[in-house]
């Protein structure tokens, strides 16, 4: 089980919006390579950034931004936002990117997720962003009607090294992680799977350290870590002991 804090970046900025409403959007910071920077001091093994404004643009947007939280860590970045051709996904992969988050073009263009996935293997993971159950897409100004699960299995046999799976209707809310739902899609799937979308506080981290959920391979963090809701010693203490 990995936590990983994200770092959302509009116009850059480190900003968390409300069930992917860009309008509602909430500034914590104006220096995202310090904030990296302090999550990493905090103890955490690796950074979740999304490009906010490249997920709606469909091409990279906050570039200087994330280039200056790569050359701030030590610890590795999964990127995700505006990826959705084999020339970005290798120059952020070049850049010094973990593991790059496919999302849209995931819907779009299969293709390209298999294809990078066995150009790059183990560096290529897919976001699948759900209302109800379908797959948003566009930087989640548009719901398909195809179910997130029909989507995860068009990519068993595709080498994908994880999906990273976000309810957005509980995305920046801080109302609970869907425990029910990304459950049954992880027990559905050979490919890891990461929780993502409302995480708010301790009280999540004891769920996810529960044996029905090992299954997962982490969660993601966003407000709550903000808000000062979840302590990251405390959480973080509590996974490394549940690992024992």
């Amino acid at each position: 089980m990995i936590l990983f804090p994200a770092i959302d970046l509009k116009e850059g900025q480190c900003v968390r919006l409300a069930q992917g409403d860009m309008d509602r959007a909430t500034v914590f910071s104006d220096d995202p390579a310090n904030q990296a920077r302090a999550f990493q001091a905090q103890g955490f093994e690796y950074l979740h950034v999304v490009d906010l404004d490249g997920a709606f643009a469909g091409v990279p947007r906050n570039a200087a931004a994330v280039e200056a939280i790569l050359g701030a860590l030590t610890i590795p970045v999964q990127l995700g936002g505006g990826i959705r051709d084999m020339r970005t996904l290798s120059r952020w992969l070049e850049k010094g990117v973990a593991r790059v988050i496919i999302g849209t073009a995931a819907v779009k263009d299969p293709s390209f997720v298999r294809e990078a996935a066995r150009v790059y293997p183990g560096r290529v993971a897919v976001g699948i962003d759900a209302k109800d159950g379908m797959v948003a897409v566009d930087g989640w100004a548009r719901t398909t009607r195809m179910p997130s699960l029909d989507l995860a299995k068009s990519f068993e046999d595709a080498g994908v090294s994880a999906i990273i799976y976000t309810d957005i209707s509980r995305d920046g809310i801080l109302t609970g992680l869907n425990i029910e739902q990304t459950l049954g899609l992880a027990n559905a799937l050979t490919i890891p799977v990461i929780a993502s979308g409302g995480l708010a506080s301790l009280d999540d981290i004891e769920r996810l350290i529960q044996p029905d959920c090992a299954r997962l391979a982490g969660a993601i963090t966003g407000r709550a870590l903000y808000d000062g809701r979840l302590d990251p010693g405390e959480a973080l203490a509590l996974i490394k002991k549940a690992r024992g």
